[in-house]
C-alpha cells in the first residue's frame, strides 16, 4: 500500500510550517514540502522532512511535480503555511479534485484593493481608501483622504512595505521608497492609500463560517506595524463580541470565503468595528498555539482534516487565557548572545519561548514582521494571572546586539 502523504507548498521558517509538519505526522501522513528554495527550511529538513525543489511560482510546474508524486504516494491533500501561495494551492486542489477554497475568492482577497471594493459593496465598514500606481497618484490620494494615511502594497503580508505617514513629506518619502525598486513586489506595483482608523486593534479567527476566537492585538509604536503582543480571548461585552463576530461573518460572505481558516483584523473606532484586513489563512505562529491553549482547539490539525476531506471538530474543551509577547530588535547589528530564555521557559504557566535567530546572526530591521527575534507564550485560567506570568518571563530574557561598524 502506498504511503499516505500531505503536500505542503513552501514551508515557513518562523511561522506555522513546523506545526503543519508535526500535525501531519500525528495524523500518520508523510509531509512533503515543495519549495523554490528548500535550503531555507533547515529547521524542517532537520526533522527528516522530504523537500523537493520546484518553481512554486508556476502552477504548471507544481501540477507536474504533484502528478509525479502521485505515482509514488497516496496524496491525501495539498495545503500551505504561507499567504503568497494560498491562491496557488487553491488552484492545485481544484485541478486534482482535492478539498480546498475557491481560487478566485482567494486571489481577490489577497489583492487588498479588490478586497476593499468587495467589502465596500457589501456595506462592511472599512477605512476610506484609494489605489495609486505612481507617486503623483499616491500624493493626490493622500490629500483627498487627509493625513495621516497608511501606505501599503496592494499585494503583500507581514506588514512589509506598510507605513503610517503623518504628512505630505512622509507620503512622498515612502512612495519613493516603494517605487524605487528596493521593495520586493509580488504583483505589479500598486499602492493602497488608506485612512488611518484609530482605536484598539482586534483579531477574529474563523474556520468554516464559525468565529473561533477574538483577541486583542498590539503593535510597536508607529510609523511601522510590528506586532508587540496578543491575547486570546479579549475582554469584550456581549454586544461588542456580537458586533465583531457579525462583521467577521459579513466579510466571509462578501469575499466568497468560508472554507478553511480566515483571519480578520479590526480597529474599534467611534463608529464601531472597522475592518482593516481579511487574510484567507491561519494567522502565523504563535496564534495557533494560543488558540489551543485558550480553548483546546488545534486549528492546524483541524485545517488538515478539512484538506484531506474529513470533518473538523471545533468544539471548545476549556476556557483559559493565552497571551504572547513578541521579542523585537531595538537596533541593527550582530546578535552577540541571548540569555534567560531557559529560565523563562521553566516558569509555571509559560508554554513556549522561541527565538527565530541565533548568536552571530545579522539583525537588520525592516519595519515589519521580520523585526521579531522570537516570542513568549503564557497561559492560565485567569486573564490577570496570564499577563503577570508573561511579564515575569519577558523580564528574565535579555540579549545583546553590537551595532554594525559605520566605517
Amino acid at each position: 500500500m502506498a504511503t499516505r502523504a500531505l503536500i505542503l507548498i513552501e514551508g515557513d521558517v518562523t511561522g506555522n510550517g513546523l506545526l503543519y509538519v508535526q500535525a501531519a505526522r500525528r495524523l500518520d501522513f508523510r509531509p512533503i514540502i515543495l519549495s523554490a528554495d528548500p535550503a531555507q527550511y533547515g529547521c524542517l529538513l532537520a526533522e527528516g522532512i522530504e523537500a523537493i525543489r520546484v518553481d512554486t511560482g508556476s502552477v504548471d510546474a507544481l501540477i507536474y511535480e504533484c502528478s509525479r508524486l502521485r505515482a509514488e504516494y497516496d496524496i491525501a491533500g495539498i495545503t500551505c503555511a504561507k499567504e503568497w501561495v494560498c491562491a496557488t494551492v487553491a488552484k492545485l486542489c481544484q485541478h486534482f479534485g482535492f478539498p480546498g477554497p475557491n481560487p478566485a475568492s482567494i486571489e481577490q482577497c489577497c489583492d487588498k484593493f479588490a478586497q476593499r471594493q468587495l467589502l465596500a459593496e457589501a456595506g462592511v465598514p472599512i477605512p476610506a481608501y484609494r489605489i495609486a500606481a505612481n507617486a503623483a497618484e499616491v500624493e493626490s490620494a493622500a490629500a483627498e483622504i487627509g493625513h495621516p494615511v497608511i501606505l501599503k502594497p496592494a499585494v503583500g503580508n507581514g506588514s512589509m512595505g506598510v507605513r503610517l505617514c503623518y504628512s505630505p513629506e512622509d507620503v512622498a518619502e515612502h512612495a519613493a521608497f516603494l517605487l524605487s525598486g528596493k521593495h520586493v513586489w509580488r504583483s505589479s506595483p500598486r499602492i493602497l492609500v488608506e485612512e488611518f482608523a484609530q482605536g484598539p486593534l482586534y483579531g477574529a479567527i474563523t474556520m468554516e463560517n464559525q468565529v473561533i476566537a477574538i483577541g486583542t492585538l498590539d503593535f510597536t509604536p508607529p510609523p511601522y506595524f510590528v506586532y508587540r503582543s496578543s491575547i486570546y480571548p479579549t475582554p469584550l461585552s456581549d454586544d461588542e463580541h456580537k458586533r465583531i463576530a457579525d462583521v467577521s461573518l459579513s466579510c466571509l460572505r462578501a469575499l466568497g470565503l468560508g472554507w478553511g481558516p480566515t483571519g480578520v483584523e479590526f480597529r474599534w473606532t467611534e463608529r464601531g468595528p472597522v475592518v482593516i484586513e481579511v487574510n484567507p489563512r491561519l494567522g502565523g505562529s504563535p496564534d495557533p498555539q494560543m488558540i489551543k491553549l485558550a480553548y483546546g482547539v488545534d486549528l492546524i490539525t483541524e485545517h488538515i482534516k478539512l484538506v484531506i476531506g474529513d470533518e473538523c471538530d471545533l468544539r471548545r474543551r476549556h476556557s483559559h487565557t493565552a497571551a504572547a509577547r513578541y521579542l523585537v530588535a531595538d537596533c541593527d547589528g550582530t546578535l552577540d548572545w541571548i540569555a534567560g530564555d531557559s529560565q523563562a521557559a521553566a516558569l509555571p504557566g509559560v508554554a513556549e519561548v522561541n527565538f527565530y535567530v541565533q548568536p552571530k546572526d545579522p539583525i537588520v530591521r525592516k519595519g515589519d514582521s521580520r523585526d521579531c527575534l522570537g516570542h513568549v507564550i503564557a497561559a492560565s485560567p485567569s486573564h490577570a494571572r496570564t499577563e503577570a506570568i508573561l511579564q515575569r518571563a519577558v523580564d528574565l530574557i535579555d540579549w545583546s546586539i553590537t551595532p554594525f561598524s559605520t566605517r
